[in-house]
């Protein structure tokens, strides 16, 4: 396979998850000498997304969409999102013949719970439809695909992240204020209500909290947690800097499907901890490289005795080049078998 159309309603300038993964796969399969190509909102009218404003719905139709997806010219086409782009891609494929993969990189029926008293069962009910019309969905964690798996989805696909250790690695000194007492637990991440910030902030610790991100919470966070230091978004060497300066990476998610500052954080040498869910259980696990446990206070106390080098070791086993790989052989398979079916 020498050609990808990767079609996702998230993506630059947006900094977040999904946007990091699917640009850091996009590096690694050109270095693997495939012509990616991205259909984003870039070229179109936008409107902001309610509640998510740095993501920009296009106004578009379908016409436009097939007519753009036909000018790439790409073997394989990948839908990464389940907005306008995404449904009207999936639409435009089904109508001319041509096999898709999807990607399930955000549980938005959880996010949409956590903002408004809706049930998630209709919400589970759409994206599976979604989903299902494509040849495979690509998910980033077992747990995810066993999760999903029972809520009917189907031909889940494993397909991993990685981190690029060259950029998050130990780091000597520290970018905080000398008088900023330790021990530092950080958190790093968009600064939302689905993150569960709260839950980190409310935690009697030692030392100090710090919290790097930007988002929609961080005014109001910063208001009622005078106590805390928040530095707003950090970036590349500066990120990696922030993560190395910290003795322990707090996650407090409980809706994250992978977590990609979870290897960040390891990969700089600074042990997690987190709740026992979806995402830290899959990337910490057994490793001993972060403690997870309903008792996030307990579990934050517990990862400062965790070694650098073990957390680091750890982190070195993912790569982008590897999730890349692993994302080319689900295409090849999702193509496959709709020759056959």
């Amino acid at each position: 396979m020498t050609s990808v159309l990767i079609v996702t309603d998230a993506w630059l300038p947006q900094i977040n998850g999904v946007v990091r993964s699917l640009e850091y796969t996009a590096r690694a399969l050109q270095g693997m000498g495939v012509r990616v190509e991205v259909l984003s909102p870039q070229g179109f009218m936008t409107i902001p997304c309610p509640t998510y404003p740095e993501i920009r719905l296009s106004l578009t139709h379908r016409g436009a969409v097939r007519r753009r997806m036909a000018e790439f010219g790409c073997e394989h086409l990948h839908i990464a999102t389940e907005g306008p782009l995404g449904l009207l891609a999936g639409a435009a494929a089904r109508q001319i013949g041509m096999p898709y993969t999807t990607s399930y990189h955000t549980r938005f029926p959880e996010y949409v719970e956590a903002r408004w008293p809706l049930s998630v069962g209709w919400l589970y009910a759409w994206f599976r439809r979604f989903h299902n019309f494509g040849a495979g969905c690509m998910v980033a964690t077992e747990t995810l695909r066993q999760d999903l798996q029972r809520r009917g989805f189907r031909n889940l696909m494993n397909w991993t992240r990685g981190v690029h250790a060259d950029v998050f690695r130990p780091i000597e000194g520290s970018v905080f204020p000398p008088d900023l007492p330790r021990p530092i637990f950080i958190n790093v991440g968009r600064v939302s209500v689905e993150k569960n910030i709260k839950a980190f902030l409310e935690l009697d610790l030692p030392g100090s909290k710090v919290v790097v991100g930007d988002g929609p919470q961080l005014a109001s966070l910063r208001r009622d947690y005078p106590e805390v230091y928040f530095t707003g978004g950090k970036y590349d060497e500066d990120l990696a800097q922030h993560y190395a300066s910290a003795d322990v990476f707090v996650f407090p998610s409980l809706t994250d499907t992978f977590g990609l500052v979870l290897l960040e954080a390891l990969a700089c040498g600074v042990p997690v901890a987190a709740y026992p869910v979806m995402g830290p259980r899959d990337v910490i696990g057994d490793s001993g490289t972060g403690v997870l446990s309903d008792d996030l206070r307990q579990a934050a106390l517990d990862a400062l005795d965790i070694p650098a080098d073990r957390c680091r070791a750890w982190a070195l086993r993912y790569s982008w080049e590897a999730s890349a790989r692993q994302f080319l052989e689900n295409a090849r398979i999702a193509q496959a078998a709709y020759a056959i079916g």
